[in-house]
């Protein structure tokens, strides 16, 4: 275990901010406005335990109602730990993810356990797929995890059809269930086809909005009979639903400069095209804006950005509960690059008031991917690392 004295520094220059962004200030997003953060730290601090190690690239995390926590590795593999806390064993499930496209950003990568589990032992995960050795799609897939949690067991693909890059680049891809049942999915855009994002007949790039028991759009899209929910997005990896609310925020990858932070709005282009309007046909332009206000002047600006560089933000969970003081209802963003996590507060409407680094996440344990809240508000996060990769369990000291 591992207890640090925890005083927050509030970012006011990190690495990625942009040149716009002054001492004590939010870097500014597309649209100019700069937000001054509270200088006030948050009291107390936090303990950050080690749960388990031996991981390969944890991309995800399920907590199934007995206090065991699932794992899925991006190498195509699960990992059942007898709890979730430190002094946890593992189990190497048995499970067939031969046909998993393991490349580059792909493989066996988020993970949802359903609301039913103690009766169906069901879960989804999205996965790149190969057919006869080459690359088919990215895919959701209902896994059944065996009585004596051993063995899981595939049940149905769900929803087939996401392109996927050869090389597994921008594969996405993050499932999250929403308070009204729906399953909401954030992926990305394959970095190839340039007009992906912006074709809502092509599901990559976007978040889509289908039932978990069936995989059909959910009733109430933006789009009839269509389950893209929101488009124009590139990388987007983080899915997290503000409790007490319908505000949906995501985290999504930046080229060489501005990973976002959005808010969702049903139907609405967040402004990611590398086709230019359609005059790039054949080639991904990466030098355009992550949201070309210019070209969709309706387009969402990001609610935050990390300005001239990146710190390949990734996963998004909201820390909830009394237990969290002043961070109550803060959101948490993981950084792969930037090896850090971001705290970000938010204002009723969504907007983000400050953003502050906990020191002893800041390059200490590498880069960090998957971030989810158990039921008794602790925060999970795994690293990704590629080597001795582990489960943390952070809570307030």
């Amino acid at each position: 275990m591992r207890s640090v004295s925890l005083w927050i520094v509030a970012i006011t220059m990190l690495s990625a901010c942009s040149a716009s962004a002054g001492v004590g200030q939010v870097p500014a997003g597309p649209s100019g406005e700069v937000s001054a953060p509270s200088t006030a730290a948050p009291s107390g601090g936090f303990q950050v335990e080690e749960v388990y190690g031996d991981l390969q690239h944890g991309w995800d995390i399920g907590f199934l109602p007995d206090g065991k926590v699932l794992v899925s590795e991006r190498i195509g593999r699960f990992t059942l730990l007898s709890s979730g806390k430190p002094g946890a064993t593992g189990t190497r499930l048995k499970a067939d993810t031969g046909d998993i496209l393991v490349r580059g950003e792909g493989g066996l990568l988020g993970m949802v356990i359903h609301p039913d589990f103690r009766v169906t032992r069901q879960f989804t995960t999205c996965q790149t797929h190969t057919e006869n050795g080459k690359a088919a799609d990215v895919r959701l897939v209902t896994w059944q995890l065996s009585d004596d949690e051993k063995v899981a067991t595939r049940v149905k693909e769900l929803l087939t059809g996401l392109p996927v890059n050869p090389s597994g680049r921008h594969s996405g891809c993050r499932p999250t269930l929403a308070p009204d049942g729906a399953l909401l999915v954030g992926n990305g855009d394959t970095a190839s086809a340039p007009r992906i994002s912006q074709d809502r007949k092509r599901l990559g790039g976007k978040v889509l909005r289908i039932y978990l028991s069936n995989g059909q759009p959910a009733a109430g899209n933006p789009f009839p009979g269509s389950p893209v929910y929101t488009y124009g997005h590139r990388n987007l990896q983080g899915v997290a639903i503000r409790p007490n609310s319908d505000q949906v925020f995501t985290a999504e990858h930046g080229p060489d400069k501005n990973d976002e932070v959005n808010l969702l709005k049903a139907g609405a282009n967040y402004g990611w095209d590398p086709s230019r309007g359609g005059a790039n046909t054949t080639t991904y332009d990466e030098s355009v804006p992550m949201t070309d206000l210019q070209r969709f002047p309706d387009a969402v600006p990001a609610k935050w950005q990390s300005g001239d560089t990146t710190e390949a933000i990734c996963a998004a969970a909201f820390l909830s509960g009394p237990q969290w003081g002043t961070l109550d209802g803060a959101l948490v963003i993981t950084a792969l690059k930037g090896a850090k996590l971001l705290i970000l507060t938010l204002d009723q409407p969504g907007n983000v008031t400050s953003v502050a680094i906990p020191p002893e996440f800041n390059d200490k344990y590498g880069r960090l991917r998957a971030a989810r809240t158990a039921p008794d508000g602790a925060l999970y996060l795994t690293t990704s690392n590629g080597n001795d990769d582990k489960l943390l369990r952070v809570t307030p000291a």
